[in-house]
């Protein structure tokens, strides 16, 4: 009992000092925990079950993401599993959708909440790492006392939110462990396999969703995750993933009024982008042995867009 006690009076003595919140994002959770959502450390709600039809509907809402995250929750339970991991992956209100886990674990993840259906929203669960990455936007850890709950802090949660091909808060990526013997190199290299993760998910999601459109990946990667931008026929930028849209200032407005890509990259600025184009030319010229209506077919362009193309690049018709 002391420690239950120890714990809760941590929380309060943390949430009460004005500056933590401004100082840590798990006190900035606490805070929310307790004036926000009414919550009490020691005295945790009921979980929240989602009844079949509801979790039926949520998975019908989510399905095209479900399917672009299967490779990636195999891999990421693959790298993570034989550490006493489960992958959870969530809507956006913190319900797990889908999940992998071992047969052996399963009895402690369900009798811990760690099953698919169940909130973990934080105004739920009070601090944990699917509801507070959810809250804060980003990718976090929340390790054993520093969940809101007493009866959580046997708990190591490492989540990362996953953004829709609008750039919209969609859901999280979810790694947890019953282990208290995680020390600090484990938690990050699951923390970076999870990232590594939820960026292949948003990825193969908005492939799936701009199936029919050119996927350019925008120069300097390591600056901003390499914002994905989904180009028509016409050259102009019908999509763009959260990235490309802070990246490069790309609003619904913008998209909606028929924005040109030229507009948003040039020469000048961006040689590296026009340097990638021309090897997707090239490549696609090579595979059509040189013919210029079969390789704009690949493509997705007119014969006209691909000859304004390669006039533009310097490339030459071979056909």
């Amino acid at each position: 009992m002391a420690p239950t006690r120890h714990h809760a009076e941590r929380v309060f003595a943390v949430a009460s000092d004005s500056s933590a919140a401004a100082r840590s994002a798990i006190a900035a959770s606490w805070v929310r925990s307790l004036t926000d959502y009414g919550l009490d450390p020691e005295t945790p709600r009921r979980p929240r079950r989602l009844e079949q039809a509801r979790l039926d509907e949520a998975r019908d809402r989510f399905a095209l993401m479900l399917q672009a995250a299967e490779p990636a929750l195999d891999r990421l339970f693959a790298a993570v599993g034989d550490a006493g991991c489960c992958v959870l992956l969530t809507d956006h209100e913190g319900v797990p959708l889908d999940r992998r886990g071992a047969a052996t674990d399963d009895d402690g993840f369900q009798r811990a909440g760690l099953w698919t259906g169940i909130a973990w929203h934080e105004a739920d669960q009070g601090t944990n790492g699917i509801g507070t990455a959810l809250a804060e936007g980003r990718a976090l850890t929340v390790h054993g006392d520093q969940h809101f709950f007493t009866e959580n802090t046997g708990l190591t949660c490492t989540a990362a939110p996953l953004y829709d091909h609008e750039g919209r808060l969609a859901g999280a990526l979810d790694v947890s462990s019953r282990r208290r013997d995680l020390d600090a190199a484990m938690v990050s290299l699951i923390a970076s396999a999870v990232g590594e993760a939820a960026r292949r998910i948003e990825t193969a999601h908005f492939r799936r969703v701009f199936s029919h459109a050119r996927i350019l990946l925008g120069p300097d990667p390591e600056r901003d995750a390499g914002g994905l931008l989904a180009i028509d026929r016409d050259d102009l930028v019908v999509g763009a993933t959260r990235a490309a849209r802070r990246l490069y200032g790309i609003s619904a407005e913008r998209l909606a009024g028929g924005l040109p890509v030229s507009a948003i990259l040039n020469d000048a600025e961006n040689e590296d982008f026009h340097t990638a184009e021309r090897g997707v030319l090239q490549r696609a010229l090579a595979r059509a042995g040189g013919n210029v209506s079969k390789a704009a077919r690949t493509l997705g362009l007119s014969r006209a867009t691909l000859h304004r193309k390669m006039n533009r690049l310097g490339l030459r018709e071979t056909d």
